[in-house]
């Protein structure tokens, strides 16, 4: 169970929950108290932040909130994070591009 909190994109902080997701921070707190989220705390320049796990949250959402609104709140969320996956691509394309350019020259000079 450790791993998955070390594992990229399987967390998320409780800003980005209540964007992806739209719960309030109160029904946040109130998950965790009923035992229903686990979290850990984290600090960024003296500011505490809560880091919850994407899989339970994803879980109570669909449990408490399988209204439309809330569907359509996460396809769009997934469609974001589907979006980011291409564009960071061709920006690693377009800088190996640029360095084998810069090789090829080197090598021929």
């Amino acid at each position: 169970m450790q791993e998955e909190w070390s594992r990229k994109g399987a967390t998320l902080s409780h800003k980005t929950a209540r964007k992806e997701f739209g719960p309030t921070q109160d029904g946040i707190v109130a998950a965790i108290d009923a035992g229903q989220l686990q979290y850990r705390v984290g600090v960024i320049q003296g500011n505490p932040w809560l880091r919850l796990l994407r899989r339970e949250l994803e879980d109570l959402m669909d449990n408490a909130y399988n209204d439309r609104d809330h569907r359509q709140r996460r396809a769009r969320a997934e469609l974001a994070r589907v979006d980011r996956n291409p564009k960071k691509l061709r920006a690693e394309i377009a800088a190996l591009e640029e360095h084998r350019t810069k090789l090829l020259a080197d090598s021929e000079s």
